[in-house]
């Protein structure tokens, strides 16, 4: 159930917001652990046991931890227990027909359906798990606590990928008040408007060129590319707002995930600002204990070359999100290797970098979106060699509606820190009423173009 249908804006939503709006501290609590897994279940009641039982080997973990002496020899019982979890739902059949293809075997394939938001949960359950091994204090009083950091319903199917060290503090927090409710309520908006009214847009346009094989030339490949760079984001940003917005809603602070990426000057930083709970998961838990950068530079260019492997095969089984981590493992390790500091100090050198990210970032989201390496290939080299005017391409071109033309100059300049640029300037308390009067207005106009347009699912839901 997504958090921009129907059913969830006008039923589910507001029952759950009534359920917990009379009740406090650990009745409040009850209320949203079945909350959560009535919303989980509505998506996919047969992955239910595997999110119980992750959140039940995490608290498990955490309440023996303190207790035994192997303590690492847990810990090392524990994630390998979520990795398999992991493997054995997303990634089985993938191993499987790779080593067919490979090897000439005829293993069959296991069909095993992955439940419903897995990659995110179980890393959840494994940041909890672990940050209980470096520090007891860390662990939960109590099952229900990690039950309900693990199934809380806006970061379940998508993240972000939230500490419970941060999530905790939301669960003695006091009711909602009215202005939190508020500020929860338009920063929903606002990332419903990101998917309604732009990434849902672009869409069409991105599907179009994808899929128009040898009738694409240069200009709908690299206006395709374009709009799925800028339909990705803010298909994700938008749902990361509007899980920040319920999470407000209820009580808890749900950490950012998007800092305007598309402003950065290398891939280093881009991934600074893109996706910042998985990028900061990997780096907590996986690039620091590698070693970092603390053993050299070969070592330092070894260890992000497989944090990107690994963050690419994490967001699919598929060889177009291997390729698309090893392409920024790749570019972010050639950074480390060269002075790129220095060379972004002078403002040609930084705008240089502007271009050369936003070059690298488009031509990675390409072979991201392709279903296959053949039609990531099939793209790509239209954009770079077709330059025969295709018949099939200038058709697609002047079908494209001014609506469509708006949405993606709407990109463009939301993609940039337009906002925070205004409100530096004009702030005051009539903002305060204009904004949350506009976000009023937005919400209707969202509602008027969702229903006028076909549903199209969150994009990282597949993850």
């Amino acid at each position: 159930m997504a958090f921009h249908s129907a059913p969830f804006l006008f039923f589910f939503f507001p029952a759950a917001w009534l359920l917990s709006l009379p009740v406090s501290g650990r009745g409040r609590k009850y209320v949203l652990i079945a909350v959560s897994l009535a919303f989980y279940a509505c998506g996919q009641w047969q992955g239910l046991p595997c999110l119980l039982l992750s959140a039940a080997v995490s608290c498990a973990a955490g309440f023996f931890m303190p207790r035994v002496r192997a303590r690492k020899v847990l810990l090392a019982a524990v994630l390998t227990f979520h990795l398999l979890l992991l493997g054995a739902f997303k990634y089985l059949d993938f191993f499987t027909g790779s080593l067919n293809g490979l090897l000439g075997t005829e293993f069959p394939a296991a069909g095993l359906p992955a439940p419903l938001g897995v990659s995110f949960f179980t890393f959840k359950s494994m940041s909890y798990a672990i940050d209980v091994y470096r520090d007891e204090n860390a662990r939960a009083r109590r099952f229900s606590d990690v039950l309900l950091y693990i199934s809380f319903f806006p970061q379940v199917v998508s993240g972000p990928i939230s500490r419970f060290g941060r999530f905790a503090q939301g669960l003695e927090s006091p009711r909602v008040t009215a202005e939190q409710a508020a500020r929860g309520l338009r920063r929903f908006t606002v990332g419903f408007a990101k998917k309604a009214l732009i990434s849902e847009t672009a869409a069409t346009v991105v599907n179009t060129a994808f899929a128009l094989g040898d009738g694409l030339d240069w200009r709908l490949a690299w206006l395709g590319a374009i709009a799925y760079t800028l339909q990705i984001y803010f298909d994700f940003s938008g749902y990361s707002d509007m899980a920040i917005g319920l999470g407000t809603l209820f009580g808890f602070e749900t950490p950012e995930n998007f800092d305007y990426p598309y402003v950065s000057a290398s891939i280093t930083e881009f991934w600074r600002r893109w996706h910042l709970s998985l990028s900061l998961w990997f780096r907590d838990y996986l690039y620091i204990p590698l070693g970092g950068g603390r053993r050299g530079t070969a070592r330092k260019c070894l260890n992000k070359v497989v944090v990107f492997l690994l963050c690419g095969l994490w967001h699919g089984a598929s060889w177009t999100f291997v390729l698309w981590g090893a392409w920024h493992g790749l570019l972010s390790a050639l950074e480390s290797a060269l002075p790129m500091k220095k060379l972004q100090e002078k403002p040609l050198g930084r705008g240089l970098g502007h271009v050369y990210t936003l070059l690298a970032v488009c031509v990675g989201f390409v072979v991201f979106r392709a279903a296959n390496i053949a039609e990531a290939l099939t793209v790509l080299r239209a954009m770079f060699t077709g330059f025969a005017l295709s018949p099939a391409s200038t058709l697609a071109l002047e079908r494209v509606s001014p609506a469509v033309w708006c949405a993606l100059g709407a990109g463009i300049v939301g993609s940039l820190p337009v906002g925070p640029w205004l409100k530096r300037r004009l702030d005051g308390p009539w903002l305060e009423f204009s904004s949350f009067a506009g976000a009023a207005a937005l919400f209707v106009l969202c509602l008027l173009a969702a229903a006028g347009s076909s549903f199209q699912p969150f994009i990282y839901a597949q993850f």
